[in-house]
């Protein structure tokens, strides 16, 4: 489903980037979302998948959220990089306020977003929330992708406008997916994954 959001993307890139998608994990998210999380089986299996792509490429790019720890396994068993798009997103954020806000639309995602960013936060005096976009992920679901879009917009907005409390910094956007609200928002543009990941792979392809 994140296909058409980085295709967008790379076309943004230097000439010379070349950029292949595979949506082998889908079935893998998919179990994870069924299991309530992402299980060791499951983790092992999208490894298993991330390493037959490292083969064939200088750079691997995991653009799923809640599959992403699955990343570390199979960078550690090829010995290539194999990045998470949201430990971008989580440099890039914790980078560019204090107070921070990351929204999400799954619950599955939450555990390994959490994580990252409390991993990029260390040693920061930086202030995290995370809030739960409600009925969002349902409206994707049900194939409306203008309404999962616009809701998040709204969130997003709420959250820089103060009307949920105090204002925040930056607002994220946890999941790839997510990252067609941005342009739909009337305060602040959001950070979105797929810019911050890209560019990272594109520095980590550069470096080798």
């Amino acid at each position: 489903m994140n296909e058409p959001v980085f295709r967008a993307e790379a076309a943004r890139l230097p000439d010379g980037c070349v950029v292949t998608h595979d949506t082998g994990a889908v079935p893998h998210l998919i179990a994870a979302e069924a299991a309530g999380g992402l299980t060791d089986e499951i983790a092992g299996a999208t490894a298993v998948l991330l390493e037959r792509l490292a083969a064939t490429s200088d750079v691997v790019l995991l653009t799923c959220s809640t599959l992403g720890p699955a990343a570390a396994i199979a960078a550690e068993r090829t010995g290539k990089p194999v990045l998470r798009v949201d430990a971008a997103l989580a440099r890039a954020a914790v980078a560019a306020g204090r107070r921070i806000l990351v929204l999400y639309a799954v619950e599955t995602t939450l555990a390994p977003t959490r994580a990252l960013f409390e991993q990029a936060a260390a040693g920061r005096d930086v202030e995290i929330d995370y809030r739960l976009v409600e009925g969002a992920w349902g409206r994707m679901r049900a194939g409306d992708v203008a309404g999962y879009h616009g809701t998040i917009a709204e969130a997003a907005d709420r959250a820089q406008s103060g009307m949920s409390g105090p204002a925040y910094d930056v607002v994220a956007l946890a999941q790839a997916s997510m990252s067609g609200a941005a342009a739909l928002t009337c305060i602040a543009r959001p950070l979105t994954s797929p810019a911050a990941g890209l560019a990272a792979a594109v520095t980590c392809a550069g470096n080798r």
